[in-house]
């Protein structure tokens, strides 16, 4: 058994002359991530591994959830202007003794990928977080895997 969390960055801000990959985390993105995360690691939430997008904004989310995980962490490009395609390659080369994943990505991508993978409607919320229980014990039999989505929750219902 597997577990997929799936994060999208936390609320982000964007200065004059600033390039889309360079934004960094607005003030509430940073409270909402150091709160989500808080709960998170409260709640009993496993995490082996942290992928992120490269983009500021991403890294910075996850970055802030390293602080409760202290699991290992890494960027992976596909992640920054992802397709469903582009996170199912990245699942593809984790690991199997990688128990718990979770990837930090963007909206459109990260909603329309989380909408593959159950029969919920996915709008991700800045800093949302969903779950899901992948029943395999490689990654790379993923996408054929029954999955169960365990929740989705946003900073502003924790």
């Amino acid at each position: 058994m597997k577990t997929l969390l799936l994060v999208r960055h936390a609320k982000s801000d964007w200065p004059e002359d600033t390039e889309d990959f360079d934004r960094p985390l607005a003030e509430s993105g940073i409270l909402d991530a150091q709160r989500m995360a808080a709960h998170l690691h409260e709640t009993g939430i496993k995490v082996d591994r942290l992928i992120s997008s490269p983009a500021l904004r991403a890294l910075s989310t996850c970055k802030i959830f390293n602080q409760h995980f202290q699991a290992d962490m890494e960027t992976n490009k596909k992640l920054y202007n992802a397709n469903e395609g582009n996170f199912v390659s990245v699942i593809y080369e984790l690991a199997d003794d990688t128990e718990s994943v979770a990837m930090f990505s963007h909206n459109n991508g990260i909603s329309n990928f989380a909408n593959t993978l159950c029969d919920s409607i996915f709008a991700f919320s800045t800093c949302g977080v969903a779950a899901w229980e992948i029943d395999c014990d490689s990654w790379t039999d993923f996408e054929g895997a029954p999955k169960k989505l365990l929740f989705y929750l946003e900073p502003k219902y924790i």
